[in-house]
């Protein structure tokens, strides 16, 4: 047998500082990712709503059980008292992971309510209740103005954020400051932040959708497959120049840059099952890239697109523009979607 299980095992024993996650909580997508190295996992609604429905003899019976249990709580509280037993049971499983690295890895990573993007105070409440779920969770919230508010405070509070529904250079600054102002909070106070791992997560493969979506002209097609790698690139220019503590996490794979240009790189991808396994028997040399510039032709054409500009200068949004941008719209709703599948399905059980 091979010394590496695959190409992503492969990329982590050779460059342990690009750490792979799975970008699921199913019991058999955490058990595959760690034979081969994973040292995180991420969730949402569409995940988990994915996951309920694929392990249905597992969780079909729990459903049930919780609808007599709970004879007035409406299909909303029914959904998120599933979510949340599906995340205290799956972080089970990173708990090694976690111990190992003292709290730097190892986390499940675990979504609020996409509802309350607007609303800083909700986030904060829920993301409260979602970290007393278990030792090693990290909550996730939308990288909005009001989200990024709320990471503010809940890294204040000790909770290891995840920015999400993230696609750009500025949003990456924005919830970096918001964490670092978090984490000074704490240590004017005495508090430990040693145990803390705060990401920001770029949904590169999401930024190409949108700059595919929303480009009118003819440009060659290939430039737009290098537009979120072309913005997670700056983004980690500016973090490692600036020392920020929180990392970046890229997301959404769409074509094989989306692992392959960031090999070697202080950062984490979560990259989900099919992909893993595509990845994983693909025959790409797993050396670093990620210092490799995205080819000047491709970025010659890129830097004549107003939305590629508004993907990676720092300065072309302000974080109440966030939730207007077209990636930002289209990922919510999807978010949001996914919900309504859910809860739509826990209504099955209840009439």
């Amino acid at each position: 047998m091979s010394e590496f299980l695959g190409k992503l095992h492969e990329s982590a024993v050779k460059f342990p500082m690009t750490d792979i996650w799975m970008d699921s909580c199913g019991e058999e997508e955490l058990n595959y990712g760690l034979e081969r190295g994973i040292v995180g996992a991420t969730s949402n609604p569409i995940i988990v709503g994915a996951v309920i429905k694929n392990e249905m003899s597992i969780w079909e019976p729990r459903i049930k059980e919780l609808v007599k249990e709970m004879p007035d709580a409406t299909e909303d509280e029914l959904t998120w008292a599933l979510i949340d037993e599906v995340g205290a049971l799956r972080s089970k499983k990173l708990l090694p992971v976690y111990e190992e690295y003292h709290g730097k890895k190892g986390r499940l990573s675990i979504q609020t309510n996409a509802k309350y993007y607007r609303s800083a105070e909700k986030m904060i409440e829920q993301a409260m209740h979602l970290n007393s779920l278990g030792k090693n969770m990290m909550v996730k919230m939308p990288a909005s103005a009001a989200g990024i508010k709320a990471m503010e405070e809940v890294t204040y509070r000790g909770v290891s954020i995840n920015a999400t529904v993230s696609f750009t250079v500025a949003q990456a600054v924005a919830v970096a400051e918001a964490v670092e102002r978090g984490l000074n909070r704490r240590k004017a106070e005495g508090l430990p932040v040693d145990d803390m791992g705060p990401v920001c997560t770029l949904m590169i493969g999401r930024t190409d959708d949108w700059l595919k979506k929303s480009t009118k002209g003819i440009v060659d097609p290939e430039c737009l497959e290098w537009a979120g790698v072309a913005v997670i690139k700056e983004a980690y220019r500016i973090y490692k120049e600036r020392g920020y503590t929180t990392r970046l996490l890229s997301a959404a794979n769409r074509n094989h840059y989306h692992w392959s240009q960031l090999i070697g790189g202080d950062l984490a991808q979560t990259i989900n099952y099919s992909w893993h396994k595509r990845l994983n028997a693909c025959d790409i040399e797993v050396i670093s890239r990620i210092d490799d510039p995205v080819p000047e032709k491709y970025m010659e054409q890129l830097k004549t697109l107003p939305e590629f500009i508004k993907s990676f200068k720092e300065d072309a949004m302000t974080p109440e523009e966030f939730q207007y941008y077209g990636g930002f719209r289209d990922t919510l709703n999807q978010f949001l979607g996914g919900y309504d599948d859910l809860c739509k399905l826990i209504r099955s059980y209840m009439v």
